[in-house]
């Protein structure tokens, strides 16, 4: 654990949380002393109980009273859970502690209860005498965040709140914007002490937790999934580069219309699979969506207007034609027009290069593993239906296969949407996946003579659009490329 105290000061970290509940043995007099001693930053020492969520399953009065020796050691901070709070000040009373400051928590592995119930839980803790509230419960969906984020804007002295799990990670990465009092970091990946901890390194040099305030404006990527995405990377180096106030986190969503009604403070978001067509339903419904966007049937942005309204649009098609006709224009031809392309898909992306290619007067065919969302795209389009049996069996050629399915992306980065074999059948293939940059299918078309266009292109390209629309100012494409290059090596 010293070794760990070290590398917590080098990553950014405030102050540490000694989790004595993780040490194989513990001997109060000797450890807690040195534990203490070689950390030059604040301390909060816990010491969580199974039935809290932690790792000790002993006696309770031996747990207390390491608790209150680590007051005595000179940790800055003691945590004692709010169920035990009053049995722990009878045996060692607030002014035994001796200026150690007392963090009283309560945590909910299961659920998000209701604000009155939370409410009730901070006012509890605050009569008993807490020198700061934890709350922490688990998000079921990102929503419930919105209650968290409440109790953090309603508090009446230093308070921790947070939702735990993959769906409430942006209370961790937005504290600092919202006020809580500190959030938490793992050291790596693998180490978290409590479900949807970011990494300390993340929190500090992504995310900016120490820069954010009120004023910082809050962009993010809604989709489902969203870990994979180099969006936050991206474009906080970018805000960061000119100086904008804003930061940019993933928002793992499983209802549009439910997440953009309970964060109307949001200020703009990028939009990934599967949620492009249903945000730009919202969004015709909310604001305003550009003539491009309803005709391709697909939105991958929105940004909140000064009237709280949004505006909708498409960056998607724009970038993904580019990056196919410099592929074409490498092995000696022009443009589109006149093309063969191949659509693998149906979704946003594949309505976007879909009704991109038509307009640069392509021949387009759609395939895709549901035939109805086919042939609805080619409809709306104009374009030719085939099936995806078809395709893997070779019977499928032309010029251009652009696939813009999920198939092949990271982890699952030895996966193709479709065999080696077919591809001699044409000359360029495109894959929208982005992570990793070099997909298998992309490997195979090298392999067998095609010019490839990759995802990065594509990525690069919409996200410059997505950050001139954000911060009002010229994206720093360079930069962009070169952030996102660095994170896929």
């Amino acid at each position: 654990m010293k070794t760990e105290i070290r590398q917590a000061a080098q990553a950014g970290a405030d102050i540490v949380e000694l989790r004595l509940d993780y040490l194989e043995s513990i001997d109060e007099d000797r450890d807690i002393d040195a534990l203490v001693k070689c950390c030059e930053l604040p301390t909060i020492a816990t010491f969580r109980p199974a039935w809290e969520g932690g790792q000790y399953q002993g006696a309770e009065d031996y747990r207390l009273a390491v608790l209150k020796r680590a007051a005595d050691a000179g940790c800055t901070f003691i945590d004692v859970e709010l169920k035990v709070a009053e049995e722990f000040l009878k045996t060692f009373p607030k002014e035994s502690l001796e200026g150690t400051g007392l963090i009283l928590s309560r945590h909910d592995f299961e659920r998000t209860p209701p604000a009155e119930e939370l409410q009730a839980w901070v006012a509890q803790a605050w009569d008993i005498g807490a020198d700061v509230v934890k709350i922490a419960t688990t998000a079921q969906t990102i929503t419930d965040v919105r209650q968290v984020i409440d109790l953090l804007q309603k508090k009446r002295g230093r308070t921790i709140a947070l939702s735990m799990g993959d769906h409430g990670q942006i209370s961790r990465l937005l504290a600092s914007k919202f006020g809580a009092f500190l959030t938490f970091g793992s050291l790596e990946k693998g180490k978290e002490s409590a479900p949807g901890q970011t990494t300390v390194k993340d929190l500090v040099s992504v995310y900016r937790i120490h820069q954010q305030n009120e004023d910082t404006q809050v962009f993010g990527l809604i989709g489902n999934p969203v870990s994979h995405s180099k969006g936050p990377v991206l474009h906080n180096a970018s805000m960061q580069s000119i100086g904008f106030d804003g930061v940019y986190v993933p928002f793992l969503v499983d209802d549009v219309d439910a997440f953009l009604s309970a964060f109307p403070e949001f200020s703009g978001f990028s939009v990934t699979i599967p949620h492009k067509q249903s945000a730009l339903k919202y969004g015709v419904q909310h604001g305003d969506v550009d003539v491009v966007a309803q005709k391709i049937g697909a939105l991958n942005t929105l940004v909140r207007l000064e009237d709280g309204s949004l505006y909708g649009c498409n960056t998607d098609y724009l970038a993904a034609i580019k990056a196919i006709e410099n592929a074409l224009r490498s092995i000696g031809h022009e443009d589109l027009k006149g093309k063969n392309v191949v659509v693998v898909g149906a979704g946003g992306a594949g309505r976007a290069i879909a009704f991109g290619a038509k307009e640069k007067g392509a021949n387009v065919t759609v395939v895709n593993r549901s035939k109805e969302s086919a042939e609805k795209l080619a409809a709306d389009v104009g374009c030719s239906v085939r099936g995806l049996d078809e395709l893997l069996k070779g019977e499928i050629r032309g010029d251009v296969l652009a696939n813009t399915t999920s198939v092949g992306m990271y982890p699952n980065v030895e996966h193709s949407p479709v065999p080696a074999k077919i591809l001699p059948g044409f000359l360029v293939v495109f894959d929208a996946v982005y992570n990793p940059k070099n997909t298998r299918l992309l490997q195979d078309a090298s392999a067998a003579g095609c010019a490839i266009a990759n995802g990065v292109d594509m990525f690069v390209g919409q996200a410059a659009e997505q950050f001139a629309l954000f911060t009002k100012t010229r994206a720093p494409v360079e930069l962009m490329a070169e952030v996102v290059a660095s994170s896929l090596q």
